[in-house]
């Protein structure tokens, strides 16, 4: 297994940057997941939220 972080301000691109390699690992044969850290009340899954886009990019699971 190997493990890739990725960490920086709010609004600095981290989602999009994700969103764009989900789907390149993915075409490498690699089974990609994504573990989020919420310090703050959250809800997983809403359209537009960090989670429904990477979820929506094909990540195999998305964990908060």
């Amino acid at each position: 297994m190997n493990v890739i972080g990725f960490s920086g301000y709010s609004g600095s691109g981290k989602t999009t940057l994700v969103e764009k390699l989900i789907p390149a690992l993915k075409q490498r044969g690699l089974r990609v997941s994504v573990v989020k850290h919420a310090h703050h009340l959250f809800d997983i899954d809403h359209p537009g939220k960090d989670t429904h886009r990477h979820r929506e990019a094909g990540a195999f699971e998305v964990v908060v």
